[in-house]
């Protein structure tokens, strides 16, 4: 189970950058892990190796939302990704577009990928150097301290999950009454099947006999 998130609100990484590709995120040197955790040092590796990059700014440390550019997250299907941008505090990713593996895999991850136009997007960079902005699925709206209020749009199913905190084992468990009245149900007019009643012990092939 992911954690619920209802809103994300903070400070954001006023980035924009263009095409940012999944080994821009985590170049594949990271890869070789095989957990989740440390994986934040290694984002944008290449980006913080520049002096005066904003991800090493004081201003932003432990930003939760990131505003970039169009295409974020294309390249390889690398769910290191999205384990990066989650291990460096990033909750939502605010973009004109995105690569649908990446957003498909941040979704899995409980970040919250918003599309929003460009224009609007240019706004948030320039609002997001001094002030916070807030994305609320409550609302599915993207504010501003300064009186910026954006609509966007979120696919309902994904926006569910990530409401209540829902992965794809949460989903099943949340159907156990269902299942359970099924397995019993089934156990009634299929009781070989649990391993009970007059077939239970034949063997597969042995064509009937026991």
């Amino acid at each position: 189970m992911a954690d619920p998130i209802t809103t994300v609100h903070g400070t954001a990484y006023p980035w924009g950058a263009k095409n940012i590709d999944t080994d821009i995120i985590i170049p594949a040197h990271w890869l070789k892990t095989t957990t989740r955790e440390g994986l934040g040092r290694g984002a944008f590796e290449s980006v913080r190796a520049q002096a005066g990059n904003l991800f090493d700014d004081p201003r932003y440390a432990g930003s939760p939302i990131l505003v970039a550019g169009e295409n974020f997250g294309c390249g390889s299907s690398r769910e290191h990704a999205a384990w990066a941008l989650g291990d460096l505090g990033i909750k939502a990713v605010i973009a004109p577009s995105f690569s649908d593996i990446f957003s498909g895999n941040a979704f899995k991850n409980g970040i919250v990928t918003v599309v929003l136009p460009q224009d609007a997007v240019d706004r948030l960079v320039e609002v997001a150097r001094d002030g916070s902005i807030t994305v609320d699925l409550e609302t599915m709206t993207v504010t501003t301290d300064h009186q910026d209020r954006l609509q966007f749009e979120l696919d309902p199913f994904r926006r569910r999950c990530l409401m209540e905190g829902l992965d794809e084992i949460g989903l099943t468990l949340a159907q156990d009454t269902a299942i359970s009245k099924y397995e019993s149900q089934d156990a009634v007019y299929r009781p070989w099947i649990a391993g009970r009643g007059r077939y239970a012990g034949i063997a597969v092939g042995d064509g009937g006999r026991t």
